[in-house]
């Protein structure tokens, strides 16, 4: 069984198999109970297992369940038997929610159901059905909302925080940078799985290096289950918040500890499905998104001029290196770019830009995406010779709109074919400039600046956390 999530997780090539790792570095806690002897287990012919006391009696035992929390990418189940991790973060979720709202007399005791989608999603939905990136984001709020959700949001209104967060964190990065060895450089946090890969393969010595800002996902997690939750007189446990995204990764990341509220016992993101999840809710429904009769866009939480969904410049992960380069190329140089002039390094996955005065170099950014080119980023990095001031980090080559959860290719379809398209149909979107818009200037001086500069931070930013290596001799491979 092919894997989903990214290529830096896949870091074994084990077969199909579904226990847990010897890698994991969360092994079974057994409990010794004094003046007990060791417990014998029998394992029947169907397969379950039996403890067998000493007076002869037997007791079945309860399979083992692997959850996204208990996750650590380390290998064999993470690598091709994800099924097994992600009964709490799928599209039968969403369903199961959707028929408890159903079975409620009264709306008092239903979850609010908010779905936030990804640009990326849209468009590679919009390359399955021929149809806009726009038109899409309006039929799928239709189609969501008749099935019983009260709210669909787009991430890119949350991107604008994330952009605007990153902008900020690299200026103050680049002027400590004299005295900080390790301020740049800025490697970008929003791919879950790079962050995954070096939490444990890299621990304290990566670390540093990669931005506290929160990815989009997790912003909008931020915003709805605080600020929407505020304004709409509702607990934050009682909102069931649902993302789409293009990238399985992007369960790990919601079922990451630092994004849950404990004051509440509930996620800032309850549920993330992919793309190709929604295709499979659709199909499941005998619905076509053609056939849909387009909503009005929910205009709370979404990147909206009029009646179209609006994307950012850049790239199509999001756009991390064009915007914090031009900010700082205009705070710190006073110089404008009206454009980025890319030169490929290596591969088509490895680019760079370069802002120079006089032959002096002022700015050099790159775009790494990929396992091979992150290995070679990373072993740069150790070795002192990192020329750059900011890395926009991805996991999957050609970044997030070719994540593992995107739609595949048809019959009569290459793979790169599907990409192309999926790469035109983002590009077609209409574009904004973070540092304009409005609505997010009025969250950030009407919300934010009222909870207080240490909580705005917890609203905006992260942390991570080394994973410690096991050297138990079970995890030799030979």
């Amino acid at each position: 069984m092919a894997s989903h999530f990214s290529g830096v997780l896949q870091l074994t090539d084990l077969d199909d198999f579904i226990t847990p790792s010897q890698e994991c570095v969360k092994p079974v806690k057994v409990e010794k109970k004094q003046g007990r002897s060791v417990a014998k287990i029998q394992i029947e012919d169907d397969g379950s297992y039996f403890q067998v006391h000493q007076d002869g009696q037997k007791e079945k035992l309860e399979k083992a369940k692997i959850t996204l929390n208990d996750c650590l990418a380390c290998s064999g189940c993470i690598t091709s038997a994800e099924s097994v991790l992600i009964t709490q973060q799928s599209h039968e979720e969403l369903y199961r929610v959707l028929r408890h709202n159903k079975q409620q007399v009264s709306t008092s005791q239903q979850k609010v159901l908010v779905v936030s989608v990804s640009p990326q999603s849209r468009a590679s939905l919009a390359a399955h059905y021929g149809l806009s990136s726009n038109e899409v984001g309006r039929r799928l709020t239709s189609f969501l909302q008749n099935l019983g959700v009260h709210h669909v949001f787009d991430t890119g209104f949350s991107r604008s925080f994330s952009l605007l967060e990153s902008q900020r964190e690299f200026l103050e990065r680049f002027r400590r940078k004299d005295v900080d060895k390790k301020a740049l450089p800025m490697l970008t946090s929003a791919c879950p799985g790079w962050i995954c890969y070096a939490e444990k393969t890299h621990g304290e010595f990566i670390l540093p290096y990669i931005s506290t800002t929160r990815s989009p996902q997790h912003m909008m997690g931020s915003l709805v289950k605080n600020y929407f939750g505020t304004q709409k007189g509702v607990a934050p446990q009682n909102i069931y918040h649902v993302t789409v995204m293009p990238c399985y990764d992007k369960k790990l990341e919601a079922s990451r500890p630092d994004f849950f509220l404990n004051e509440y016992e509930t996620r800032e993101v309850d549920c993330v499905i992919t793309s190709g999840e929604v295709l499979k809710m659709l199909e499941q429904e005998n619905v076509s998104l053609r056939d849909v009769e387009p909503a009005t866009l929910d205009t709370m939480f979404s990147n909206v001029c009029g009646v179209e969904l609006l994307s950012h410049a850049g790239g199509g992960s999001g756009g991390y290196l064009h915007h914090v380069y031009k900010h700082a190329a205009k705070e710190v140089f006073g110089v404008e770019l009206e454009k980025l002039t890319y030169k490929t390094i290596k591969n088509k996955d490895f680019q760079e830009v370069t802002l120079e005065r006089e032959g002096e170099v002022l700015l050099r950014f790159a775009a790494v995406y990929g396992f091979r080119n992150i290995q070679n980023l990373v072993q740069k990095l150790k070795r002192g010779k990192s020329p750059y001031h900011f890395v926009e980090v991805m996991a999957c080559p050609s970044g997030c709109l070719n994540g593992g959860g995107q739609l595949k290719p048809s019959a009569d379809q290459t793979s790169k074919e599907l990409l192309q398209r999926v790469e035109e149909l983002y590009r077609l979107e209409k574009t904004s400039v973070p540092e304009e818009d409005t609505k997010v200037a009025e969250l950030y001086h009407g919300w934010l600046d009222s909870v207080g500069e240490e909580r705005a931070r917890q609203l905006l930013h992260t942390q991570y956390h080394a994973v410690e290596k096991n050297t138990n001799s079970l995890i030799i491979k030979w």
